[in-house]
């Protein structure tokens, strides 16, 4: 689900900046990742999470999606300016990531879970493009925080089928995903690290590898 005015404005704003910063922050006190990398950052916005994921961990293969084409535009603005490594684009679904399925050592989501109409499916999908030992750093919020009486009505987001702390966590082991570190205030949200534990059935379908757009 693409974000409204007003939430483009927000993930744009330096608040947010600083909170992803943070973020950053507590996931590389957690699971440690190898430089050179092949990661994915589901939801990429425009580039704050890209540029701070090349800081942190270096990957050879950065792969950014988003639903909206404007921010994807915005991400590469802002991450070329810097970077000199392969990046690819892709304008796309979460819940129908374009990756093979277990190619990936991480998944990057800072955010983007909770906008997804169809959640399930969406974790499923981060969970098949995972290598065994693959990881899923998370940030998610509740909908105590964003379906409230204020927030409701200057915030779009999926109204039906929303997950809270029991139903992630149930979820997370029902794709195979281990929690192996979680900062969570349950009436919030959630920092968590999911590992993906040996092969196992996974009720998934496969797609494309290659997904790209082309940028004015």
């Amino acid at each position: 689900m693409k974000l409204n005015t007003i939430e483009r404005w927000m993930v744009n704003s330096p608040l947010r900046r600083i909170g992803q910063y943070l973020v950053m922050q507590w996931f590389k006190t957690t699971v440690a990742l190898k430089t050179g990398a092949a990661i994915l950052e589901v939801g990429c916005g425009s580039g704050v999470g890209a540029k701070l994921i090349y800081q942190s961990y270096q990957p050879a293969h950065l792969y950014l999606l988003d639903l909206d084409p404007g921010m994807i535009k915005k991400a590469a603005r802002r991450v070329n300016s810097e970077n000199d490594r392969p990046i690819d684009y892709c304008v796309g679904d979460a819940a129908r990531l374009p990756v093979k399925d277990d190619v990936l050592d991480a998944v990057f989501g800072f955010g983007f879970l909770h906008h997804v109409p169809a959640w399930r499916d969406g974790l499923t999908e981060v969970a098949r493009v995972l290598k065994q030992g693959g990881v899923y750093f998370m940030e998610e919020y509740y909908p105590s925080l964003y379906q409230n009486v204020i927030t409701r009505h200057i915030l779009a987001h999926p109204d039906k089928d929303r997950f809270t702390s029991q139903d992630l966590h149930r979820a997370f082991q029902e794709v195979n995903l281990t929690l192996t570190h979680i900062f969570e205030l349950k009436r919030m949200g959630i920092l968590g690290v999911g590992v993906k534990a040996e092969a196992q059935s996974i009720s998934c379908k496969r797609h494309e590898d290659a997904c790209h757009v082309e940028l004015d």
